[in-house]
């Protein structure tokens, strides 16, 4: 008889199966706010988008591009009929227009407060370049609706392991004083290496409500 599949390659299966659903400019172009759902979020040059690639195993499922900031709609990705990966907005670029930036400041803070269907946010951060400003701001905006962050230290593939274990602490440091208890964890992360995988699949299988039986 076969062996049970892995809880690794169960999680695996379920976010292979993500598809493009649909893209919004605004909060009210939304599919109807049902849920669950769980948001991607970080500088335009965190790596976000082959973040998302490398957790659902397509190599072109959100747009990479060679221009940060470009992109500037929610994209949502379906799981099933139920339960939705969504890619916010690049943002902290800085040849961006201050117009476009007040916009999606304005947008993503209101979608943070507001959207009911949204159960965590993944926060992405280039492990070399760590809790700048717009990270900051858009983590106050979290702690102050309660929202659950888990922290990712993309790129960790550019970094020596002691460097990039230092990075981690200092961050999960500053952090722990920050955050309400409970809302915020942080990771280690590598799309190119799969580097955290695992604890990632964790996290939103837990927020995505899928079961671990």
């Amino acid at each position: 008889m076969p062996s049970p599949p892995s809880t690794k390659s169960r999680s695996a299966e379920r976010y292979r199966a993500a598809y493009f659903e649909t893209s919004a400019a605004r909060l009210d172009q939304l599919p109807r706010d049902s849920g669950p759902e769980v948001a991607f979020a970080g500088r335009s040059n965190a790596g976000k988008s082959s973040a998302i690639n490398r957790l659902c195993g397509q190599k072109s499922l959100a747009r990479t591009s060679k221009t940060p900031g470009r992109t500037q709609l929610i994209n949502l990705f379906a799981l099933d009929g139920h339960r939705h990966l969504v890619d916010l907005p690049g943002y902290g670029y800085a040849k961006v227009a201050e117009e476009v930036k007040r916009r999606w400041q304005k947008t993503m803070e209101a979608y943070l407060a507001e959207r009911q269907a949204l159960r965590g946010l993944i926060l992405l951060m280039d492990v070399r370049h760590p809790l700048k400003d717009a990270d900051q701001q858009l983590l106050d905006w979290c702690w102050e609706v309660g929202m659950p962050v888990h922290v990712l230290l993309t790129k960790a593939d550019k970094l020596k392991r002691g460097a990039a274990q230092n990075t981690l602490l200092r961050v999960r440091r500053v952090l722990t004083d920050q955050a309400p208890e409970g809302l915020c964890n942080v990771q280690l992360f590598s799309a190119l290496k799969g580097t955290g995988l695992d604890e990632v699949y964790r996290v939103l299988d837990n927020w995505l409500e899928f079961s671990q039986a």
